[in-house]
């Protein structure tokens, strides 16, 4: 009986000290500098958006956030480096939505479970991706490219960062619902990926509007349709896949910072409150608008739990019908 009792004490003076050593960790962060791993190469609209954010952050609360790029495993480096990093809010990950969303029901056997290893700290930004030729391609819209891609299967090299991130799932979608086959040349990351499309070593591609317009402006990419349902303000002229002959298609992204599962409360709390009001302050507004995307900065952490088990949920239906589940 006095030992069940003695025990009893410990757990609760352990209980009360984790507790307050979790308040005071919460009083004190940031006390060193914050790392926001991205898992990709320097350049495409993840980076620049976690550039970004760092960048006001450091201001907002005087410590230093750096950006420190992952590449490779379609996103699995930097996702598994943040889901085993200590939770003491100072490691964080940029993630698009292929890793919390996609990635469960594309890979037989996923290194991470985003709903048990991360935190959703803040729903960064979202928006479409675009689909690009290189204006050598004899396709001057959706139709044409289809046609063409039926005409001689595999024909056409597209580029794609290998495994779940959103630019390889939307590609895949887009054969399966097109009935079309391409061939991929799988890149580390959207600038490389850019520069040969570019260049005509490949001839299609998705990529996000912040990295693509300049090109598309120049007449040095063509842009043939918006993978969001509704066209995006930002690009009016540009019609949807949906409308331009694969009734199907809707996929857009988003961008989500995670931390570790069991970072304290109160620091996510802190952060979400901070990069939530980054987010929607005008400035950061008009930059995120001005890389393609629509800022967001809303929601709890509790709220942002719920909607990355809808995404899970939306897209394992979406992947399931495309055939696409456990190809990874």
């Amino acid at each position: 009986m006095w030992r069940r009792r003695f025990l009893k004490c410990v757990f609760a003076l352990l209980a009360a000290m984790a507790i307050q050593i979790s308040l005071v960790s919460a009083e004190d962060y940031p006390a060193r500098p914050v790392t926001i791993l991205v898992p990709f190469a320097p350049g495409g609209y993840t980076d620049l958006l976690a550039r970004l954010i760092a960048q006001k952050m450091t201001e907002k609360l005087g410590k230093p956030f750096v950006v420190e790029n992952r590449p490779g495993g379609g996103t699995l480096v930097a996702a598994v480096a943040t889901a085993r990093a200590a939770p003491d809010g100072y490691t964080l990950l940029m993630a698009p939505n292929g890793t919390v969303a996609t990635n469960p029901t594309l890979y037989k056997s996923l290194p991470y479970d985003p709903l048990k290893d991360f935190a959703p700290v803040s729903l960064v930004a979202s928006g479409p991706l675009v689909l690009l030729v290189n204006p050598t391609v004899p396709a001057k819209n959706l139709a044409e490219l289809i046609k063409l891609a039926k005409e001689k299967p595999g024909g056409l090299n597209y580029g794609s960062p290998s495994g779940g991130a959103n630019i390889a799932v939307f590609m895949s979608m887009l054969q399966s619902l097109a009935g079309i086959k391409l061939t991929e040349i799988p890149y580390r990351g959207v600038v490389p990926m850019l520069s040969d499309a570019i260049a005509g070593r490949i001839q299609v591609l998705f990529a996000d509007l912040a990295s693509s317009k300049g090109f598309i402006a120049e007449g040095k990419l063509r842009a043939l349709a918006i993978s969001t349902r509704e066209r995006f303000k930002g690009a009016p002229e540009i019609p949807t896949i949906a409308e331009s002959g694969v009734p199907n298609f809707d996929a857009g992204a988003w961008q989500m910072l995670l931390a570790p599962a069991n970072t304290p409360k109160e620091i996510v709390t802190l952060l979400n409150t901070n990069i939530n009001s980054v987010v929607q302050s005008p400035e950061i507004n008009d930059s995120i608008t001005r890389f393609g995307l629509i800022a967001d900065g809303k929601g709890t952490p509790d709220e942002l739990r719920k909607f990355c088990e809808a995404e899970i949920a939306r897209w394992g239906e979406v992947l399931r019908q495309a055939g696409m589940a456990g190809t990874q």
